[in-house]
């Protein structure tokens, strides 16, 4: 039996929570003098009213019946968040289709990046905030701010899907989940000032430094410019910009214990040390190929691979060069880093670095098997031997996640699109990475797709963001059984 009380209080706070961050924005606005001021308000207004008409009290003998409730608001998190944040770029008549309108939304919610706006520098400064704080709070404050604000997730067994096929159980920073929760939020936000701070000092200009900021710590994507990060790519910036991304890509728990001087914790993870390893290794890879085929001194092709090489394994979607034109080397080693994904328990989209930890471990075991049939051979990471349902979990989602990429390939093509744009954007909508390769590459928008291609995507979108099955599970007519 699925508690719809709980389910509809969760949601009424939330779409409070959600009308507050509008109000900010109105602030941003009404500090340029835009008329899309009072469009926030008015989103504002109808988003906290719908939430405080929701809002559902308990009763003394209320019960939770299980985990379905979780999966509900979860995944209904990001359809709310999305649907109500379309109003201020409807009302502002920035943008005029609801379909159109809908993309965006749900493109910064899940920290996609990808946009269908074709010139996103005749757009309100409000605007162009609220699409990057959309990024900020899908990133990992919608999660956060749940969990600090809404005391009924103290008692949900909630899968959070960054961490929920992980194999590995999360270090607790504080016994309590509210309490951790605030200090993640805490961490996520010093992250951000700090940033913010770093690039003002490097030249940028505050308004676009908070918006960078924001779509950099969420692994967004987003900007205030047209040609991407090529506005603001001096060697500091972009130097700036690559140690955030690798850090938003990082678990945030390892975060904490970072910032608190535990060094060893976090030189001890092996998901870490994989992590790091595919960074620089690539970063080794690209760098090399741009110095020898592209003509770039040395220092430029470090820079330039080491950027773009973050950037795609932590699903940023940040570019300062339009990467299709570096030769098809560089093309195959970017579409197979579309597949990697930054650590669980991050704000990066993609498959994550643990299960392809997972999966290297899981195949090296399997050839010792194929010698030893008879030997019990464990899959083991660090100490902890990860059970074999574990494992059959990870082979569904891996499996999964293909059959949905190639179906998306195979819808987009059927629009028209080549093979190269098919199977790229796909694996970028569902990966949360925004630019793909061919049509939909660096410097280019999504605003050509058809009115029902940018619906599917969006479902890719979401589908990325929730890692398939928080939200596939709610099609099973078993989830609705008692």
């Amino acid at each position: 039996m699925i508690n719809y009380r709980i389910i509809a209080r969760a949601f009424s706070l939330l779409l409070i929570v959600e009308g507050l961050f509008m109000l900010v924005s109105a602030g941003v606005s009404f500090l340029y003098h835009e008329h899309a001021a009072s469009s926030f308000c008015y989103s504002a207004i109808i988003t906290i009213v719908t939430g405080v008409l929701v809002f559902s009290p308990f009763r003394n003998e209320e019960r939770i019946y299980g985990n379905k409730e979780g999966y509900i608001i979860v995944t209904g998190i990001w359809l709310i968040f999305s649907l109500f944040g379309t109003l201020p770029f409807l009302i502002s008549g920035s943008i005029t289709s609801f379909g159109d309108a809908f993309f965006e939304s749900m493109s910064g919610f899940t920290t996609t990046g990808a946009t269908i706006l074709p010139d996103v520098e005749t757009m309100p400064n409000g605007i162009l905030f609220w699409r990057s704080l959309t990024q900020w709070l899908g990133g990992a404050g919608i999660i956060f701010i749940s969990l600090s604000l809404i005391p009924v997730f103290k008692s949900l067994n909630i899968q959070v899907s960054a961490a929920e096929f992980s194999g590995q159980q999360t270090d607790k920073i504080h016994p309590r989940i509210k309490d951790a929760a605030k200090r993640l939020i805490a961490i996520y936000s010093l992250l951000t000032c700090l940033e913010i701070a770093l690039l003002i000092i490097g030249g940028m200009p505050f308004f676009d430094a908070i918006c960078y900021s924001f779509s950099t710590l969420s692994t967004g994507g987003f900007s205030t410019h047209n040609n991407g990060m090529a506005a603001f790519s001096t060697p500091y910036i972009m130097i700036v910009i690559i140690i955030f991304m690798f850090i938003a890509g990082t678990n945030m728990t390892l975060v904490y214990f970072g910032l608190k001087g535990n060094i060893k914790k976090v030189l001890g993870n092996n998901e870490f040390i994989f992590y790091s390893i595919i960074c620089f290794v690539f970063i080794a890879i690209v760098t090399l190929v741009l110095y020898v085929n592209s003509g770039f001194t040395f220092g430029k092709a470090l820079i330039e691979g080491a950027f773009h090489v973050v950037s795609l394994i932590t699903t940023t979607g940040f570019y300062t060069q339009s990467h299709t034109s570096w030769g098809s080397i560089i093309l195959i080693i970017f579409f197979i880093l579309m597949f990697t994904g930054g650590m669980a328990g991050s704000t990066s989209g993609g498959i994550k670095v643990v299960r392809l930890l997972l999966i290297t471990k899981n195949n090296r075991q399997e050839l010792k098997r194929l010698v030893h049939p008879n030997a019990f051979m464990p899959v083991r990471v660090g100490r902890r031997v990860i059970s074999q349902g574990t494992i059959y979990n990870l082979l569904v989602f891996i499996i999964l996640y293909f059959f949905i990429m190639c179906f998306g390939a195979f819808i987009i093509s059927c629009m028209g699109y080549d093979i190269i744009t098919s199977f790229s954007t796909s694996a970028s909508m569902l990966g949360n990475i925004g630019p793909g390769l061919g049509t939909f590459g660096p410097f280019t928008n999504y605003s050509a797709i058809p009115m029902a291609g940018k619906w599917f995507l969006s479902v890719l979108m979401l589908l990325g963001r929730l890692e398939l099955l928080t939200v596939l599970i709610l099609f099973s007519k078993n989830f609705y059984r008692s």
